[in-house]
């Protein structure tokens, strides 16, 4: 593939010791203190979330966007899930730290989750780069703090312990990030959170004891390629179970083409190995709330002797954190996730690449035929093993919370200045009351964003619009 990477230069911070970036980040407070970021309050030139909502769903498939919306007006926490492009624009309306990071830039808690690494070792770390970007790296606290909030809320927790979930998250991130402060870059690089051990460290042992067997029962469960293959041997094929996972016959080129042209664009490394394969099927799976419209395929890979492997075709639209003073670097917006993914998780898939859909890498004007669109291709994740996070959620919030703080601080670490963050940051505890002020506040106002779309879909008027 012809690289088209933005050259890497490097910065006067990045040549700082750690003593002068950590001094540097304690005067940031001067020009932002951390309980600035406490501040919230819907400014009159806000765009209706409605409206943006609507733009954003003119380049979506129309067929699928009632999916879409069936399941942002669930409640107001999967609202949240689905609208990220309204909060990216009231976060921007917000003070700011000044000190940037490769950020989520869709940061809630059901975007964390496991893996298996090459190894077989599960792994706990975030799993969702669609709208990655540069930005403030208290944008992706500040998103999932809100997310903590609300799904307290939908459990049943008073406004407090509500509350106190945000605050603890963001506890949970600076201590780790005064822990990593500490190690050489490369060492940073080279961290990971095994999520065994992370389990073992719950503090609720019901929790812990849930967790362990959810983990133990799904690594034995991760074969056999989710029930999605029939097989009758040597020619394996999708098996459809609408309105989830199906055909689309007039979309199939399109993702065709642009897995071939994956494939035709690998290293010679992963060519190699991808020679063995062919695609024999594709089959269309909607996944996510906020993703739903998208083109997001599944392909089907077999060698001569019927062995299979899944690849996931995603399409990468403009991040929604990209506006006049922050845009991407990349031509191809798949390059942008893939890169942003690569960054951010201490281990990323081996097939991760990104195409397109015809010769044509502009994504200025994209039609819904599919012509111009841009992908990533990744691995299938297995979902169930992804979903513990969320299932130990239920009923162990309070750790998992704590848990997704101090992934995100890893992440973050990977590409920010560390000793100036924990510098600006100091012993947390500001920053920490600051951050759940904020998220309390947000999540009151997305309560009332949600009952403004719902409102909408009742009048017809976002499907009128997106149409």
């Amino acid at each position: 593939m012809q690289n088209t990477s933005p050259k890497i230069t490097a910065h006067a911070s990045d040549l700082l010791t750690r003593k002068e970036s950590h001094c540097q980040g304690a005067k940031l407070r001067k020009k932002i203190p951390r309980g600035a970021h406490a501040e919230w309050s819907s400014p009159s030139t806000r765009q209706s979330p409605v409206s943006l909502l609507s733009q954003q769903g003119k380049d979506r498939i129309p067929s699928l966007l009632p999916v879409r919306y069936d399941r942002m007006k669930v409640s107001p926490f999967t609202f949240l899930r689905g609208a990220a492009i309204v909060m990216a624009q009231d976060l921007a309306s917000t003070p700011a730290s000044g000190i940037d990071v490769q950020s989520c830039g869709d940061c809630h808690l059901a975007n964390f989750g496991s893996y298996s690494s090459p190894e077989g070792v599960p792994v706990f770390d975030i799993n969702d780069f669609d709208e990655t970007l540069k930005a403030p790296f208290e944008w992706d606290i500040k998103r999932l703090g809100t997310s903590l909030v609300l799904a307290g809320q939908e459990n049943g927790l008073s406004s407090k312990a509500a509350r106190d979930l945000a605050a603890n998250m963001s506890l949970s991130y600076c201590e780790q990030m005064t822990r990593l402060a500490a190690m050489t870059p490369l060492q940073i690089w080279s961290e990971r959170i095994d999520l065994t051990a992370a389990i073992a460290g719950f503090d609720d042992q019901k929790v812990r004891a849930r967790a362990e067997k959810l983990l133990s029962d799904r690594l034995e469960a991760a074969k056999g390629h989710f029930g999605l293959i029939a097989s009758d041997g040597k020619n394996p094929s999708f098996k459809e179970k609408p309105p989830l996972v199906m055909r689309l016959p007039e979309q199939e080129e399109t993702i065709r083409l642009a897995f071939n042209r994956y494939v035709e664009t690998q290293p010679l490394e992963r060519a190699i190995l991808l020679r063995r394969y062919t695609l024999k099927d594709v089959i269309f799976k909607v996944v996510g709330i906020g993703s739903v419209g998208t083109f997001c395929a599944i392909g089907l890979f077999s060698t001569a002797d019927g062995e299979t492997m899944l690849l996931q075709i995603k399409e990468a639209q403009v991040s929604v954190l990209q506006a006049d003073t922050r845009t991407s670097p990349f031509a191809n917006q798949g390059e942008r996730v893939v890169t942003g993914q690569r960054i951010m998780q201490a281990v990323s898939d081996t097939f991760l690449g990104w195409t397109h859909s015809n010769a044509s890498t502009s994504s200025d004007t994209p039609d819904l035929s599919g012509s111009g669109r841009q992908f990533y291709v990744r691995r299938v994740k297995d979902s169930r093993l992804a979903a513990i996070g969320s299932d130990v959620a239920q009923d162990g919030l309070a750790d998992y919370a704590k848990l997704c703080g101090r992934t995100l601080a890893r992440a973050h670490a990977r590409s920010g200045n560390v000793s100036m963050i924990s510098g600006y940051l100091g012993k947390g505890a500001s920053f920490a009351a600051a951050v759940a002020e904020f998220s309390e506040t947000y999540a009151d106002q997305t309560h009332k964003d949600w009952k403004t779309f719902c409102s909408a879909l009742e009048r017809s008027e976002l499907s009128q619009k997106s149409a």
